[in-house]
């Protein structure tokens, strides 16, 4: 498969702060990878580098700048404005004429089922909703990769269930899903792949069947203490 995004040996620090350290990872078009560990890990810091937003301090990252990406944070951010110029505004500041982004982001709207408070100031949304005009925020731009940092996390069940069904749907129709988490069924259920990380290294790379069903412990005893919930 295409690769979407190669690093090799890739570091990164804050000051004092080793975050990444010595990260390999290949992701190929129409994956669906997630990446876990304990908090302080490295999760949201080696998502952040794959979006471009945090360049390595040392190492190589090579990008396939023809697959547009976007990226859904954990706590998403709102305009103390409507849900629909929160979705639109993306569009029109990439050229799209604004009667047309607002059509466009109805459209991104209803596909995430929030029609209905399109003209609602999008700060009086709950958490499940602004989770989810976050993803019809970066839906409406037509992204061929597709990045959460733990999408769910706050969520009521309801709520949950409604943001992973709405990542399935993406990932059905060809999108690549990169995804933190730390909900391991949720990891099952969506993923193919899982990267885990500790201190900054990825300690073990596998199918998720492999990750959950097969002999862990000689790949990263870490690793297989925390599924086995001894670590984290």
């Amino acid at each position: 498969m295409t690769a979407w995004v190669q690093l090799e040996s890739v570091d990164l620090h804050f000051g004092a702060v080793h975050a990444l350290r010595g990260v390999n990872l290949r992701i190929a078009a129409g994956e669906r990878v997630a990446v876990i560990g304990a908090n302080g890990c490295g999760k949201s810091t080696l998502l952040r580098v794959l979006h471009g937003l945090l360049r390595p301090t040392a190492g190589s990252l090579q990008r396939d700048a023809r697959l547009g990406q976007a990226m859904v944070f954990q706590k998403p951010f709102a305009l103390r404005a409507s849900a629909l110029s929160n979705v639109a505004l993306g569009l029109w500041l990439r050229g799209t004429r604004w009667q047309a982004a607002k059509q466009a982001a109805l459209g991104a709207l209803g596909r995430v089922g929030l029609a209905q408070v399109a003209l609602r100031n999008a700060r009086t949304l709950s958490g499940g909703q602004l989770q989810r005009l976050a993803l019809a925020r970066a839906w409406s731009l037509r992204p061929h990769v597709l990045l959460l940092d733990e999408p769910t996390a706050s969520l009521d069940p309801h709520a949950k269930r409604e943001v992973e069904a709405l990542m399935a749907d993406f990932a059905a129709a060809g999108m690549t899903l990169v995804f933190a988490s730390h909900n391991l069924g949720q990891v099952k259920r969506l993923a193919t792949r899982v990267v885990y990380m500790e201190q900054g290294r990825v300690l073990a790379d596998l199918p998720v069947d492999a990750f959950f069903n097969g002999p862990l412990a000689e790949t990263s005893r870490e690793a297989d203490l925390f599924v086995r919930g001894e670590l984290g």
